[in-house]
């Protein structure tokens, strides 16, 4: 049998084709139709367009192995890039990251300040964690993704429990399931108080995780996958941060902010093809912040959750949103007492006078199912 020669060129094409790139620099921009793939296969970074909205497109970041498109970070996704006009997304002289329109014009940009002789070397890597980074020629990250989500977190993916750190940006879901721009819900750390996380919906609280019990690792293990989920919470100096991490051989896993309201932790199943739920907040009416209004509480006991209203309080109306009112004014004569409200979950208290506008949970609605923030062991 005769030996069949293959010219040297055609196997260099054929090696460099083949071949994924990790990384962006100076002299080589991503257009469209080109990926970044990071190391192991793990996640790809390129231009998308919505199912429903061909005529935007956006750089963002997907799982390269899951057959349903996953996106778990998008760059401009307040300015896209609109009707037929193509982009260009690189890394400039000064060491940022830039996505300019087919004019030339900037829609998305990174500031980093770095001067043209520190800049020199330097590259934007896909990690295998799905960061994106860029980084100087001595290995120094001088910008990551993962401090500026969009709606999803990522394992070893780190966040403060504390919004003192203007590093780091909170969780924005998208305004709808093929819209990416900015929605309605955020998620994130409560401006006056460490290690408590809320989700707003504008600018009310939407709900609030469960208070912190003090463990600094908690775990979850997932019987039918056989994965563990780990929380862990670490002090630096007067900050606080959590990173959620997967045992070895778990199926991938993630965070998201919905767009519906809703915090999820889905793990992929790789049999049905599809992102599992296997927890979600709020997933009850007495979850919901101040569901009961006023002087009510929500009364997770009942087969059907449902509110009530505090001792010496009536319903204000049909619609308990505006709460409870009392029976009887307060005689402020000395006969009038406090008493205590043993396993209930209070919202913030805001007093005028002597009133307090309160609203209280049954502790076991609040426990029941884990809050994101703490795992049950």
């Amino acid at each position: 049998m005769g030996m069949i020669y293959i010219p040297v060129f055609i196997l260099l094409f054929l090696i460099c084709f083949c071949k994924s790139d990790d990384r962006l620099t100076p002299t080589k921009p991503l257009s469209p139709g080109d990926r970044l793939i990071s190391s192991g296969g793990i996640f790809t970074l390129g231009f998308f367009s919505p199912t429903n909205s061909a005529t935007n497109s956006y750089i963002g970041i997907w799982y390269n192995n899951i057959p349903q498109r996953t996106y778990v970070w998008v760059a401009n996704r307040d300015s896209p890039i609109t009707g037929s006009s193509s982009g260009k997304f690189l890394v400039t002289n000064s060491s940022d990251l830039a996505l300019l329109d087919s004019k030339g014009s900037t829609l998305w940009t990174t500031t980093n300040k770095i001067t043209t002789i520190e800049a020199a070397g330097t590259a934007a890597i896909l990690l295998d964690t799905g960061n994106l980074v860029i980084r100087l020629p001595n290995g120094t990250d001088i910008w990551q993704s993962f401090y500026y989500p969009t709606d999803t977190v990522l394992p070893n993916m780190t966040a403060p429990l504390s919004s003192k750190n203007e590093g780091y940006k909170h969780l924005v879901a998208w305004r709808g399931p093929d819209d990416p721009s900015t929605g309605d819900y955020s998620m994130g750390s409560d401006s006056t108080s460490v290690l408590q996380v809320f989700i707003w919906n504008g600018t009310r609280p939407y709900w609030r995780r469960a208070a912190w019990t003090g463990a600094l690792v908690n775990a979850v293990y997932r019987s039918n996958t056989g994965t563990i989920i780990f929380q862990t919470i670490e002090r630096r100096g007067a900050e606080f941060y959590v990173t959620y991490t997967v045992s070895n051989g778990s199926p991938s896993m993630r965070v998201m902010l919905h767009y519906t309201g809703k915090v999820k932790f889905l793990t992929w199943n790789s049999e049905s093809l599809s992102w599992d739920v296997f927890l979600e907040q709020p997933n009850t009416n007495c979850d919901r912040y101040d569901s009961c209004g006023p002087f009510g509480y929500c009364d997770g006991t009942e087969a059907i959750p449902t509110c009530k209203c505090l001792d010496g309080f009536e319903s204000d109306g049909l619609n308990f949103s505006r709460g409870c009112r009392r029976k009887k004014e307060l005689k402020c004569d000395g006969t009038d007492s406090f008493i205590t409200l043993p396993g209930m979950k209070t919202t913030s208290f805001c007093t005028s006078g002597i009133e307090a506008s309160t609203n209280a949970q049954q502790n076991a609605a609040a426990t029941a199912h884990a809050p994101l923030m703490h795992m049950p062991t």
